[in-house]
């Protein structure tokens, strides 16, 4: 198996994942216009601003699913000469969208409920709109669930956003409810007061989906069970003494690609190091869905006590410091006495300081070499 069909197996995937997240937004456009009308009505009949909030947020809810519809088609496309790595991304833009509809009806539904605290109007609930409202809040509960179960279930940010927002429209739409309920037996009006309650929750949630989304475009750091697991799988190759510098690169969800360095004996000819590396792509890909594009290596000594004590020696020296997380890529070549490795610098110490302080060290201690030292950055360890 090689890139090619890599890539044509992630399009196949990539379909399927594309027809259940519109599917499951469309019945949640469906769902959430049938009760925003409903809703709309029991509002304007019982003179109710937290109805009628209600009603405002599931349109919003309905609009959220037709953005990521269109963002799921976009995000689909197939790559092209411009975009040769896909338009996997285009979800995120969608996703942020989406917050920000969310974060404009939260805003301006908390502007509404504090005029109807300063200025109040007393609702007239009847039985029948407590019923249907009992039973959107059913309705909701059952939709957030299943709309949450398939965005884990396709990876989709936007469909698990939308079925947390479905639960916590649950909530809310029962806290309507008891409010109502109040109103009937005790004739206390808190209407105006669970607005604001709603509208609170509207603007927390659309904050947490834009620094979620923020999160997705900016690049976090890779998830440590995954890059865990393809360290694994590339170290169990009995050439292979260490796996470095590993970095995911992802283009939207579910499209990652990789690059690392591979620790291998400097014996190794160019054809073993071929057949190696075609072997490890198959392998990662088959077992977590990651395309490794891209293999470098570092080479180690494989037959000198000296160079072995050497190793251990400066290896000591440098991972003193409890800022540097590891090293690794050491070669020594005797003749040329030139020495190279890289560390991993944790985010305490600028990279400028800790080289200065590292060839000060090791230059002391070995003034007869010329030294090398690549700084890397805590990516995954």
């Amino acid at each position: 198996m090689d890139k090619t069909e890599n890539r044509a197996g992630s399009e196949t995937a990539e379909l399927s994942r594309d027809k259940v997240i519109i599917r499951t937004s469309i019945l949640g456009i469906l769902t959430n216009v049938f009760l925003a009308a409903f809703k709309a009505v029991i509002g304007i009949i019982s003179n109710s601003i937290a109805v009628t909030l209600d009603a405002v947020n599931n349109l919003s809810d309905a609009l959220s699913s037709i953005i990521t519809i269109v963002g799921t088609k976009l995000a689909g496309k197939l790559p092209d000469k411009k975009h040769p790595l896909g338009h996997g991304r285009v979800e995120y833009l969608s996703a942020m969208v989406v917050a920000g509809i969310v974060l404009y009806a939260g805003i301006t539904s908390l502007i509404e409920s504090v005029k109807k605290i300063i200025h109040p109007e007393k609702p007239d609930y009847s039985i029948v709109s407590l019923v249907i409202i009992a039973v959107a809040v059913i309705v909701k509960i059952l939709l957030g669930r299943y709309v949450k179960s398939q965005g884990e279930k396709v990876h989709s940010g936007s469909l698990v956003a939308s079925g947390s927002d479905a639960m916590f429209d649950a909530i809310l739409s029962a806290s309507v409810l008891l409010s109502a309920i109040i109103f009937k037996v005790s004739g206390l009006s808190l209407e105006a007061w669970v607005g604001v309650l709603i509208a609170c929750f509207i603007v927390k949630a659309g904050i947490e989906m834009m620094s979620e989304t923020l999160d997705d475009i900016l690049g976090t750091r890779a998830d440590k069970e995954m890059t865990t697991q393809i360290k694994k799988l590339l170290t169990e190759e009995p050439e292979v003494q260490g796996a470095y510098d590993l970095f995911i690169y992802n283009y939207g969800p579910d499209k990652n690609l990789a690059s690392v360095h591979l620790e291998l004996p400097e014996t190794m000819t160019a054809r073993e190091i071929d057949r190696l590396t075609r072997k490890l792509e198959k392998k990662v890909m088959q077992e977590t869905g990651i395309i490794l594009v891209a293999v470098g290596l570092y080479s180690y000594n494989t037959d000198d006590d000296e160079t072995a004590r050497i190793h251990r020696d400066v290896l000591e020296k440098v991972t003193a410091h409890d800022w540097v997380l590891q090293m690794h890529g050491f070669y020594l070549d005797m003749s040329t006495k030139e020495m190279v490795f890289d560390v991993v610098l944790s985010f305490d110490i600028q990279p400028k300081e800790a080289l200065e302080i590292l060839y000060k060290e090791i230059g002391q201690a070995y003034p007869e070499y010329s030294i090398s030292i690549a700084p890397d950055v805590d990516i995954t360890d």
